[in-house]
C-alpha cells in the first residue's frame, strides 16, 4: 500500500481591497476593539438583523443559548458544565463565527498583535519607527480559535509558555519577552481559547490560568511579563468533577464570570432533529425507524441500569442511525446478485429489525452500573424492544391490524430478517387489508417503493409481537419468523 498523506489545510486568502498599511487602515476608519467588544457588537448585529446566531446548535434555544448570549454581552469568560455528548465543544466552536471575518495584525507577530495596539517592546518599536508605512497583515477568524483537551500531563509550557534556552544563549535577558517560547493561550491572543475537560488539568496548571483570567498577564518560571492578553476563555467540564470535592481549584472557579449548564435534548422531537442533522446515513432510514432509535437513546439515558454521572451521549443515537443505515446497505449489497422481479437491484432501506445490531456494537458507548456486569446486551435489547413498542403505539394505535394477524392464524409463517429482500417479504404477505393506512400513518405516502413497504410491514409484525398479538421465533441462521399468537 502507498503512503496516505493528510490533506493540506486551506488557509483563507484575504481580499485584495483590504488596507495594506497602518495609514490606509486609519484612513478606512478602522477602530481597534477588544475581542469581547467585537463579539458583543457582532452578536447584537445578528440579533437586530434576525440572522441565526448559533447555526447547527439544536435544542438549546430556550435554555442554554440565552445564558451564553448574556455572558457574551457582559464580556464574561464562561465554563459549560454537562455530561458527555451534550454538544459543549460544538457550541464553543460556534462562537468563532461571531468574530469579524478578517482582523488586522502585525505581520509575523506570534501574539497576533493589532497594529494600533502593539503589546511587546519589539512590536511597539517597529510601529513607532515605521509609522503609517507599517505593513498590515490580515487574519481570518478561523485562525483565531485555539483549543486544548486537558490531560494530566499538560504542562505550563504547553498552555502558557517556557523560556527558550537558545534565545538566552544569544544574550537576551530573562525579563525580555523575546526569550519566551509562547504556549497555546498567548498564541490565541485576540481570539477565543477553549479548554475542554478543565478539571483534568493538574492543580499547578490550573493555577497558571488564574492570572490569564483575572490580571490578563502571564508568568513563566517566576518571571512576570506584563502582556495584557486579549481573549475570551471558555472551558467545559463534567459537573461531577467541577466541585470542591472534585478536581477543580476554588479560585479558578471564581474567575469565570458565567457558569452554564448544558443538557440532553429535552423532548423526542429535538432528539430526532439532532439525529437528522448530524447522522451521515449511507442508506434511507424511514422516520419510524429513526424514532425508534431516538426513543431507544432516551430510554438508555433514563435507565436505572446506566450510570447517570457519565450520561449517554447524543452521539449514541447518531451512531445507532448510522449503524442501521449500514445494515441496510449491507443487505442491498448481498442481495445485488438476486435482482427484484422488476429486474432492478435491491434498494438500501433500513427496517426496524436492522436495529438489533446496535445493542452489541454500541454497548461500549454506555457506562453501566457495577451490578449490571455481564447483562449489558440484555439490558439494551430490552430497552430497544420498549422503544419499538412505544413507537408502534404512537403511530398505529387504534388502527385495525387484523389483516396482518389473519395472515398467520392458520399456521402460516412470515419470514424476514437481515438478508430477506423486500420482494420476498412482500410476496409472503401478499395483499393485506389495512396496509395503505399503515403506510399513511408512517408517512410513507401513496406510492412507496417496495423496500419502504417492506419496512412498514416488518414494523407492524414486530409491533404486533411486542404487544403480544403475534408469535416470533429467531432461527439458527438469524432469520426471524413471525407466526401464531404471542
Amino acid at each position: 500500500m502507498g503512503r496516505v498523506t493528510a490533506p493540506t489545510p486551506v488557509i483563507p486568502v484575504p481580499p485584495a481591497d483590504l488596507p495594506g498599511t497602518l495609514g490606509a487602515l486609519r484612513a478606512a476608519g478602522h477602530q481597534y476593539r477588544t475581542v469581547k467588544q467585537e463579539l458583543r457588537d457582532n452578536l447584537l448585529a445578528r440579533m437586530r438583523s434576525g440572522e441565526a446566531r448559533f447555526p447547527g446548535i439544536v435544542g438549546y434555544d430556550d435554555s442554554v443559548l440565552p445564558e451564553v448570549e448574556r455572558a457574551l454581552l457582559a464580556g464574561h469568560d464562561m465554563v459549560l458544565l454537562g455530561e458527555r455528548g451534550q454538544g459543549k465543544t460544538r457550541l464553543i466552536r460556534s462562537l468563532g463565527a461571531l468574530l469579524d471575518e478578517w482582523t488586522p495584525v502585525i505581520p509575523g507577530s506570534v501574539l497576533n498583535e493589532h497594529p494600533m495596539h502593539p503589546l511587546t517592546p519589539a512590536s511597539r518599536a517597529l510601529v513607532a519607527e515605521a509609522g503609517d508605512d507599517q505593513p498590515v497583515g490580515w487574519l481570518h477568524r478561523s485562525m483565531r480559535y485555539g483549543e486544548k483537551l486537558a490531560t494530566p500531563d499538560t504542562s505550563v509550557g504547553d498552555l502558557i509558555g517556557d523560556v527558550d534556552p537558545i534565545r538566552i544563549a544569544q544574550g537576551r535577558t530573562l525579563g525580555d519577552p523575546e526569550t519566551i517560547h509562547f504556549g497555546l493561550v498567548p498564541r490565541t491572543n485576540r481570539g477565543i481559547f477553549a479548554v475542554n475537560e478543565l478539571p483534568d488539568l493538574a492543580e499547578r496548571i490550573q493555577v497558571a490560568l488564574l492570572n490569564v483570567l483575572e490580571e490578563r498577564d502571564i508568568q513563566v518560571r517566576g518571571y512576570q511579563l506584563r502582556l495584557p492578553l486579549d481573549l475570551l476563555l471558555v472551558a467545559s467540564a463534567n459537573p461531577e468533577d467541577y466541585t470542591n470535592r472534585g478536581r477543580i481549584i476554588t479560585p479558578l472557579k471564581d474567575r469565570f464570570g458565567a457558569e452554564i449548564r448544558t443538557h440532553y435534548p429535552v423532548d423526542l422531537e429535538l432528539e430526532l432533529a439532532l439525529i437528522r442533522q448530524e447522522a451521515d446515513l449511507v442508506a434511507e432510514v424511514p422516520e419510524h425507524v429513526l424514532e425508534v432509535l431516538a426513543r431507544f437513546a432516551r430510554a438508555v439515558r433514563e435507565s436505572p441500569s446506566v450510570d447517570p454521572r457519565s450520561g449517554v451521549s447524543a452521539r449514541f443515537a447518531i451512531a445507532a442511525a448510522e449503524t442501521v443505515a449500514g445494515a441496510a446497505l449491507r443487505r442491498a449489497g448481498l442481495l445485488a446478485a438476486s435482482p427484484t422481479p422488476e429486474g432492478r437491484p435491491e434498494a438500501a432501506v433500513a427496517r426496524v429489525g436492522d436495529a438489533v445490531s446496535v445493542t452489541s456494537t454500541l454497548r461500549g458507548k454506555v457506562e453501566f452500573e457495577s451490578g449490571e456486569e455481564g447483562r449489558e446486551i440484555e439490558v439494551l435489547a430490552h430497552l430497544l424492544r420498549t422503544a419499538t413498542a412505544e413507537t408502534f403505539r404512537a403511530h398505529l394505535a387504534g388502527l385495525d391490524l387484523s389483516g396482518f394477524t389473519a395472515l398467520v392464524e392458520e399456521g402460516a409463517a412470515i419470514e424476514t430478517g437481515e438478508l430477506v429482500g423486500a420482494a420476498e417479504l412482500l410476496r409472503q404477505v401478499g395483499t393485506v387489508p389495512g396496509l395503505a393506512k399503515v403506510l399513511d400513518r408512517l408517512g410513507l405516502g401513496d406510492a412507496p417503493t417496495p423496500e419502504e413497504a417492506a419496512a412498514a410491514v416488518e414494523f407492524v409484525l414486530e409491533g404486533l409481537h411486542l404487544t403480544r398479538r403475534l408469535g416470533k421465533d429467531v432461527t439458527d441462521s438469524g432469520r426471524t419468523v413471525y407466526g401464531g399468537r404471542g
